[in-house]
């Protein structure tokens, strides 16, 4: 006698397919909010376990990628606020900390990225989430969904942003 799958069975099984398919999300998420790798694993762990937690939660008639995205976002600035109050903050300069600041090679393209992500570390966690939503070509509206905010919030934050963005790198000096 073959034995039927329980309800459980059934959820684990959809969840790590929904999982599996907009896994790309739960890395982004992680790569902009932490540098180190061991921390970045950490927290696409706590995104997952979290994701699963709320699972039961989820309306299939939403999106799932916006959901995920609220999800993840909310972990992600969460973990940054925790680590904040637990670590002393790492002055720019010093590299230990920042893997992707650490390249030796002098190509004035690397440079541009390094500060870039310089730029990006500096800003507040909301902001960071905006940022990614906006690279990775979410609507406003669905930025909006994610994030909590109004469609003309997010395009007002939007811009506010990407100049406070151009007056960093220019005050940084970068080409």
């Amino acid at each position: 006698m073959i034995a039927a799958d329980t309800p459980m069975d059934v959820t684990r099984t959809r969840f790590a397919a929904l999982l599996d398919a907009h896994r790309g999300i739960v890395f982004k998420v992680a790569n902009t909010y932490c540098r180190h790798p061991d921390d970045r694993q950490d927290l696409v762990q706590d995104i997952a376990t979290q994701l699963w937690r709320a699972f039961p939660g989820y309306d299939p008639a939403r999106s799932f990628t916006t959901w995920m995205y609220r999800i993840a976002l909310n972990v992600a600035i969460s973990h940054v606020r925790s680590d904040a109050r637990q670590t002393p903050l790492v002055p720019l300069d010093d590299h230990d900390g920042h893997p992707a600041l650490a390249v030796e090679d002098t190509d004035p393209e690397d440079d541009r990225v390094r500060a870039l992500y310089a730029v990006i570390d500096r800003q507040p966690p909301l902001d960071r989430a905006l940022l990614l939503l906006w690279l990775d070509e979410c609507s406003q509206r669905e930025i909006a969904e994610v994030l909590g905010i109004t469609e003309s919030n997010v395009s007002t934050k939007l811009n506010r942003l990407k100049q406070r963005i151009r007056e960093q790198l220019a005050d940084d000096d970068v080409p």
